[in-house]
């Protein structure tokens, strides 16, 4: 809750331990790659939200939509639960709309935020588009608890988004590179998948 708390530092620690494991199980790789997934997807994720956010527009769509639809919802674990299928008659319906919570969060961008992601991580491109799917829902519904804990108004959450998507792209690393290909749509500074396998290739390879 501190403010100095990053949203996608927080979040990643709320995904820790059985979460991830569930996810990599969905997603048939280590927990270890997963983990690293994660910790790449949800800067894209929410630094992209943040981009959106800084029109009053984008940021009043977004807060109706977590207002509307995921305000009051399950906890993380009946969220991953109905997301990775436990539950015969609820579990298409977060798949679906996982699809347009992408589709509005990168747009047409949707494409390269794969590509890019697959590239620095390893995973194929049906596990990334399976990871985001999971992703997007969860992204939406910890934002929805924030904006509610903190009773915030849209314009408490274009600015707590943008000063989010800030701090990503100054941190760089992984998360910050990928997010700066995917937001990149008018060419201003290029940044190439050379650069992102090299970003990712020292992530991965590295750590010890």
């Amino acid at each position: 809750m501190n403010a100095s708390t990053s949203l996608v530092d927080d979040l990643f620690a709320q995904l820790q331990g059985a979460p991830l494991q569930q996810i990599a199980g969905q997603l048939g790789t280590s927990t270890q790659q997963a983990s690293t997934a994660v910790g790449a997807a949800l800067p894209m994720l929410l630094g992209a939200l943040g981009r959106n956010a800084q029109e009053p527009q984008g940021a009043a769509d977004l807060f109706g939509a977590l207002q509307r639809d995921h305000a009051g919802g399950p906890d993380l674990g009946g969220l991953l639960g109905s997301l990775l299928g436990g539950g015969s008659g609820g579990a298409a319906a977060p798949q679906l709309d996982a699809g347009g919570i992408l589709g509005h969060i990168f747009g047409g961008a949707q494409p390269r935020a794969e590509s890019g992601l697959s590239q620095a991580t390893g995973l194929g491109g049906a596990q990334v588009g399976q990871l985001l799917q999971i992703l997007a829902p969860i992204v939406m519904a910890f934002l929805a608890k924030r904006t509610q804990g903190a009773g915030m108004d849209a314009g408490g959450l274009g600015s707590l988004l943008g000063q989010e998507s800030s701090r990503i792209q100054d941190q760089g690393g992984l998360g910050g590179g990928l997010l700066g290909a995917v937001l990149d749509q008018n060419g201003d500074g290029k940044l190439d998948m050379g650069d992102l396998l090299k970003i990712g290739g020292s992530l991965l390879g590295g750590r010890r």
